[in-house]
């Protein structure tokens, strides 16, 4: 909804200052946001505490800050149990206050919570970020800072059931966006329901809850005006310091938002584009000034991309290094393809935000669990979800940009007969995008970078265009497809069904092909063992 159009400070010093990624997108959960398949709990668990970024750049000599929220379910009653590792200076937000704008509860370098109960949230996070500013420039050694603000996150009262009230602003903002509303674009409320069956079901919105959003959107809106200060602040300070010059300074969120799209009240997991297509821009040494990158990336990527900046060159990681410089910029190898995934519910934020299950309604869904591929390449811009209720979406967003018309729904047989991609049907783009899924659903380093190298180890495909190749419609034909056994709420590798996909090989191709004999490859174990 175009948030950025309303941050004023963030374009002069930021945006024009440096580069928008305007395809960048959010890979929308882990495992889940809250215990037992997510949350600080989890990560603890898995050993991560002890081995991710900020520990990484500590090790390569950087000083490293972070204020604001961290994690769900990093409480007031687990905070130092363990401590968060990795950072020589630190001021979390804890639940269950993290999301109350006006009842915060900080930890500041492991002790003991304290209360900001009569403070703004945002301008406390803000006023953390400019004190750990100040301690890092006292230091000679190179520095890292996050500062992540709850806004414009709903207010969230974590009681029985829990609620999700509008974003609460400072009063100096109270004045702004009275006329602002929703973009009524093709997808707002629609008279023709769209989207698998959860979504489809949902009634439409009548002018009450109509008015109401578009309030909540005001609401949001005036929240992210803190945050516009915010950055102005740490760029001045860092122009004070005579670092703004040697510092990159990257501005981002976690996810998207859905309101009204679609028929759907305050939300944000699902795989639309609403939810998952993000701002990213980034400032610094090097970065061109007023450009716009039409490089396809997700936060994936920004761990990889950090440490490249810091000297460090991990390969191992999932994600890769985004190209920042003009040169890299140049390099045509970053890719095509986002890998989008969520395990659990869909929540209604707002009045009607109460987390329950209502088979009429629709209004929490629990069989919101899918898999889906984002991809943007010459000529084609597309999305392919597969979810776990067996159902599947094909949105074409170059012919259909709001995502109204699935060509998988039940009823779009004569739509999908007649559609096709580059020449070839849409049974053989299905096939393709299906199964590069299958890699990147169960990836690991290089095969999250180059899906399609996965299924041609010869390197001779490397993107959607190059698969749709005709010579390969018997192998995509066969390929295990990704399905799911069950609906869970959270990441269970049993019930995702096959895990690895079949491996192209010339020579055995060729003798297939010639009936001399028939053998399949499959991948076993790990990306480079091929058997």
């Amino acid at each position: 909804m175009q948030s950025l159009d309303y941050m004023p400070l963030l374009r002069k010093h930021i945006i024009d200052e440096g580069t928008l990624y305007d395809r960048h997108y959010c890979t929308t959960n882990v495992t889940d946001v809250f215990p037992p398949y997510g949350g600080y709990p989890k990560f603890v668990q898995q050993g991560l505490n002890e081995d991710w970024l900020p520990v990484w750049l500590q090790d390569l000599g950087y000083n490293t800050y972070y204020t604001g929220k961290l994690f769900n379910s990093h409480s007031v009653d687990n905070y130092d149990d363990p401590p968060v590792n990795g950072f020589n200076g630190s001021d979390f937000l804890l639940d269950p206050y993290t999301y109350e704008y006006y009842g915060a509860r900080m930890t500041r370098n492991g002790a003991p919570p304290v209360s900001y109960e009569a403070l703004y949230s945002p301008d406390v996070v803000a006023e953390k970020a400019y004190g750990f500013l100040d301690e890092a420039t006292e230091h000679d050694e190179p520095f890292f800072l996050a500062v992540a603000p709850i806004a414009p996150h709903a207010d969230v009262r974590f009681a029985q059931p829990v609620v999700f009230n509008m974003a609460k602003y400072a009063p100096r903002h109270a004045h702004l966006f009275e006329d602002y509303k929703i973009p009524r674009t093709a997808n707002f409320n629609p008279d023709t329901p769209s989207g698998v069956s959860w979504v489809k079901n949902l009634p439409q919105l009548n002018d009450t809850v109509i008015e109401y959003n578009d309030e909540f959107q005001r609401s949001r809106l005036r929240a992210l005006q803190s945050v516009d200060e915010m950055v102005e602040t740490l760029v001045n300070k860092l122009e004070a310091q005579g670092l703004l010059e040697s510092t990159y300074i990257f501005y981002t969120t976690d996810n998207g938002y859905h309101i009204s799209q679609h028929r759907m009240h305050p939300g944000k997991e699902c795989p639309y584009e609403t939810d998952i297509h993000i701002p990213l821009v980034v400032r610094g040494p090097g970065v061109l000034a007023g450009h716009t990158a039409a490089v396809v990336s997700s936060h994936t990527d920004l761990t990889p991309t950090l440490l490249k900046l810091a000297g460090s060159d991990r390969p191992d990681l999932d994600g890769m290094p985004i190209p920042l410089s003009t040169a890299d910029l140049a390099d045509p190898s970053s890719g095509e393809h986002v890998n989008v995934e969520f395990w659990g519910r869909a929540i209604p934020e707002g009045k009607l935000g109460t987390i329950r299950d209502d088979p009429v309604t629709g209004v929490s869904a629990r069989n919101n669990t899918y898999k889906a591929l984002r991809v943007v390449g010459e000529g084609y811009n597309l999305l392919y979800t597969v979810w776990c209720t067996g159902e599947r979406e094909y949105y074409d967003l170059s012919r259909d940009p709001d995502q109204m018309i699935n060509y998988l729904a039940d009823d779009s047989t004569t739509l999908a007969g007649s559609y096709t991609l580059a020449g070839r049907s849409f049974g053989h783009v299905i096939n393709r995008l299906d199964s590069v899924l299958m890699v990147l659903k169960s990836c690991k380093a290089v095969g999250c970078h180059a899906p399609w190298s996965v299924l041609h180890p010869d390197g001779d495909i490397k993107t959607l265009k190059d698969a749709l190749d005709s010579s390969y419609d018997a192998f995509y034909d066969d390929q295990p497809k990704v399905s799911f056994s069950s609906c869970e709420m959270g990441y269970l590798v049993d019930a995702e069904g096959p895990q690895h996909v079949d491996v192209w090989e010339e020579a055995v191709h060729q003798q297939v092909e010639t009936g001399q004999r028939q053998q399949s490859f499959k991948y076993h174990g790990d990306w480079s063992l091929w058997t």
